[in-house]
């Protein structure tokens, strides 16, 4: 999500599936996201500001209202304040039974309003690389209440299905779902991911 794309040289390998919903990051870091070599799922909203390439998906969120979960990702995908709901509504989708949290902090050291457009005014402290919203990047600042009113919908549903989402980030100040060592992760061999088949693919959404 997001700009994870700068650990893939740190980490040795690239991640499977590439999810961007804010239109900040999306315009700011257009030039790098189509790089990335894996789908990608997009907001349809900044689809403007990114070059469409054959492995990009636009996806949408129509909603006005009640937050909701979309079960289907053709449908829409609700941003719901972060860009982690809208990968969770598509993990769902895919017909992922267990989603894993990694690096989900849920903490900031930059305070403000939440949702309110800032300019960095230096290194990033809030995420993994100085970098990464660093200095005169644009972003939103993060809201955590509503990002936990999402998160909450999330597992209900998934739970609904038969299904879990479960939380392996060191550290993290998330407290919505069960927790578990982050070496667990790393000892098991990972399953082979979910193919993204004619039948269950994204196709962009068209305009209002």
């Amino acid at each position: 999500m997001n700009r994870i794309y700068m650990l893939f040289n740190q980490i040795g390998f690239s991640t499977t599936y590439y999810v961007a919903i804010n239109k900040l990051v999306i315009e700011q870091c257009a030039g790098e996201i189509i790089k990335i070599a894996a789908p990608k799922f997009i907001s349809w909203w900044a689809h403007d500001g990114i070059d469409y390439t054959s492995d990009m998906m636009f996806v949408r969120d129509p909603y006005i209202g009640p937050l909701t979960f979309s079960a289907d990702a053709t449908r829409a995908v609700v941003e719901g304040y972060t860009v982690t709901y809208a990968a969770m509504q598509i993990a769902y989708y895919l017909g992922f039974q267990q989603v894993i949290l990694v690096g989900v902090d849920h903490k900031f050291q930059t305070k403000g309003t939440p949702n309110a457009t800032i300019v960095s005014t230096g290194p990033d402290p809030n995420h993994f690389d100085p970098n990464y919203f660093g200095k005169g990047f644009r972003w939103q600042l993060p809201d955590l209440e509503g990002s936990e009113r999402s998160y909450r919908l999330a597992k209900k549903y998934f739970e609904q299905g038969g299904r879990q989402i479960l939380d392996a980030t060191v550290d993290g100040q998330l407290q919505v779902f069960p927790k578990m060592g982050f070496d667990e992760i790393v000892s098991t061999p990972p399953r082979r991911p979910y193919p993204l088949t004619t039948r269950n693919k994204i196709t962009p959404a068209k305009s209002a």
